[in-house]
Order: C-alpha cells, then structure tokens, then sequence
C-alpha cells in the first residue's frame, strides 16, 4: 500500500503556463490512492478549465472566494481543514509576492493563511523574474515565515528564453509529494545515532578516455533509502557512482567512478558503520588494458579481455562481521534462488531482491522488493521507490535492533 494512500492532497494551481502539467501530477497522486482536492486562481482558469481538474479527481473544483453557497458553510475553511497537504504548482511571481505578504485577496491565499497544514510551492515564471531581487526577496520571506519552495529548475521556457524559472516535471511533484507524506511516518529516532553505509548507482569501467563499460542503473532506489534512512534519525554517507542525482540532504555524499574506487571508498568508510546497505550496481568485470589514447575504428569486429572486479559486498561482510550487512540483488530470472544462494555465499544479514528488464527495476521511478533473511521473507509489493524505500528502512531497522544482541550493545 503506498504511503499517499487515502492521503487528503490540496493542490493549488496559480496563473502561469506550467499549468499544463497539473493533470499529469494529479493522475500521479490519484494513482497511489491519495484523494486529491485543486483550487485554482482565475488566472490559472485561463491556461486549463476546472472541468479537465474535476473530471480527473472526481470532485468539484474550487476556484471563487465569493462562491455564495460554498462559504455559506464556510468553504474556504473546510478547505484548509481537509488538507493534511497543500502543494502549489506552479506557484507564479505574482503568488509568491502575495503570501509573502499575507494577502487573502481570492480563495487559494485565504486558504493558505486559514490552513496548518504544511504549504509547498513548485515556482514557475520566466528567467528574469525568477532573478528579480524582489521576487529573490519574496522566496526567502515565504521560506522565513515555513513555506517550502521546490525548484525552480532551470531549462528551455515557453518564453522561448533558457534558464532557471522552469517549473520541475510533474512526476518529480509527485515522488516530492510522496516523500514529504512518507516523512511523516517515519519515526525519526528509530536510527538516531546510527551510522548507516550505502553505496547508491552504477560504476564505470574504463575502455580508453572516450569510452567505458556500464550498466542501466540510475541511483534513483538507492538515493531514496539514503533519504529514508536520514529521515529516520540516521547518519548516513553515501558513495554513488555517476548518476544525474541531487544529494539528499544532510547526506554525506562521495562521487566515485570504477567499482575499483567503490571497493577502496566503501572498505575505508565501512569500519566506522552499524549498517552497510549496498545498491550499488557494480560492474563485475572491467577492462584489462585501458588504452591511452581513444581507439580507432580499423576493424569490424573489436575484442576485450575483461578481468574480474573485486567483490565489494563480499569483502565488506567477511572484513566486518559485527557490521550489519545488507545486500541488493537485480535479476532477470530465478529471483528468489539467486537471491538466497548470494545471501550464504555473502554472510549478508539480509538480502533485497528486485526483477529487472522489461521497464522493470532499473531506470524506473517504481520498484518491487523481495527480502530474505535466516528463516525470513518480507514481500513489498511494486510502488514508487521514495514511499518502497521507507518500507525497506523499517524493516532493516527493525530487523538490526532484533540481532541487536549478537552485535554490539550500548555499554561497550
């Protein structure tokens, strides 16, 4: 079950082109079970009709303060009371400037100052009002006063202009989304004081300066169980391997390329760790030879001798047996064989393993987890990986504290 389900989700839509991308957000959240109210300035009315919002979350669609029936029965503050969440997206200049300054001029700004739930803004405008010192100014009083702003990214505007202004894609909105309910159920003390490992993307193998050998993960999985952990109190440190991520916050992060650099990186940090948890997707073979300079075409076929890797979660869990380990297992076959088999052949505490290929796994923003441990099996069913990561950390927790004993305990 995902984590928004049944979740009472106020979207607020202000008068700005990004708005073309709300159904899509909506269609998201509705999805994974979260009922969803929209409120929409008039502005927003001219760029998409409340019809398309209303036919999409099955309820009416809630655009005028001065709707003579709806405030009868006080609507703006049944609104503000429904929402355990209020996302605003796209939140315009315009908006922005006037929750800075406490405005209640229409129905979605009472409904902010009426409301205590937790108010999200996703900015969106053109480049240079973005970077206009007032518009600056106004982000940082909204931030000042507990608004959280998301974005702006920056990219091709329908200005037709280039830079930060644009608004960020409605499936982010919607792994945001998922992520700030999530962290609401997560106890933030169950790791609190733990120092907790994760190796997170794919590795790079070298063939000459322009090319190397990799493989399709995207980091996305293990980024999210990075958060998670964090979220629950953890100390966490991070080794990733390339990917086109942000840092979760307050992560320590280090960027590494080969699985030879993961393996050093991994093993150094590893010592000083209560939990090791190893998503990475390491290649298991790398070149023999890189070449120095960029090889030529003079072929029709081309061969490479490939050496074999060393085996990071291997030499992690026999180099630290007191370290609680947990390995990652991305299979296209066999899955619960492989999965067991790497679990003895390791020493790993646990093991979490997921199918790949056919838009399975890697390079999806949704997963689906089976974990074994001694006499043990957990099933999680497929979900987006923000809310599947927070499944997964309660259960390695609760899992750490029961072999608490055979490791070390608070007196030594």
């Amino acid at each position: 079950m995902s984590e928004l389900n049944d979740k009472k989700i106020l979207i607020g839509i202000s008068g700005g082109i990004a708005a073309y991308k709300v159904p899509e957000l909506v269609r998201a959240l509705i999805k994974q079970g979260a009922q969803v109210r929209v409120c929409m300035t008039q502005a927003a009315c001219e760029f998409i009709t409340p019809l398309t919002l209303q036919a999409l979350t099955g309820n009416p669609v809630h655009t005028n303060l001065l709707d003579l029936e709806a405030e009868a029965a006080m609507g703006h503050i049944e609104l503000a009371r429904w929402a355990e969440l209020i996302f605003i997206a796209p939140a315009t200049a315009d908006l922005m400037a006037r929750l800075a300054h406490g405005h209640a001029n229409d129905l979605l700004s009472t409904v902010c100052l009426a409301s205590e739930a937790s108010i999200h803004l996703a900015p969106a405008m053109n480049r240079v009002m973005w970077a206009n010192p007032a518009t600056q100014h106004n982000a940082k009083q909204l931030q000042q006063l507990g608004y959280t702003l998301h974005g702006p990214a920056s990219g091709e505007q329908a200005c037709g202009e280039v830079g930060e202004g644009r608004m960020l894609e409605a499936l982010q909105l919607a792994d945001i989304i998922a992520s700030l309910i999530a962290k609401k159920s997560v106890n933030n003390k169950a790791l609190a004081g733990k120092k907790i490992l994760i190796t997170a993307g794919p590795t790079r193998e070298a063939i000459d300066p322009v090319r190397y050998i990799s493989n399709r993960s995207s980091g996305k999985m293990g980024y999210a169980i990075a958060t998670a952990a964090q979220q629950m109190g953890a100390d966490v440190t991070l080794v990733s391997g390339p990917v086109a991520l942000d840092s979760p916050a307050d992560v320590k992060r280090t960027f590494v390329e080969s699985a030879k650099e993961m393996h050093a990186k991994t093993l150094s940090q590893a010592q000083h760790a209560d939990i090791f948890i190893a998503v990475a997707a390491v290649s298991d073979y790398s070149p023999a030879k890189v070449a120095d300079q960029k090889i030529k075409k003079s072929e029709d076929s081309m061969s490479l001798q490939l050496d074999y890797n060393p085996d990071i979660l291997f030499d992690v869990s026999h180099a630290f047996p007191e370290l609680f380990t947990v390995g990652f297992a991305a299979e296209t076959e066999q899955l619960k064989k492989h999965a067991q088999e790497k679990l003895q052949r390791k020493k790993l505490d646990m093991i979490v393993a997921n199918p790949v290929g056919e838009n399975k796994g890697f390079e999806q923003d949704t997963n689906q987890l089976e974990i074994y441990w001694k006499d043990g099996h957990r099933q999680l069913p497929e979900k987006d990986k923000t809310t599947l990561a927070v499944d997964l950390m309660k259960i390695i927790e609760q899992r750490y504290n029961q072999q608490r004993p055979l490791h070390e305990s608070d007196d030594e």
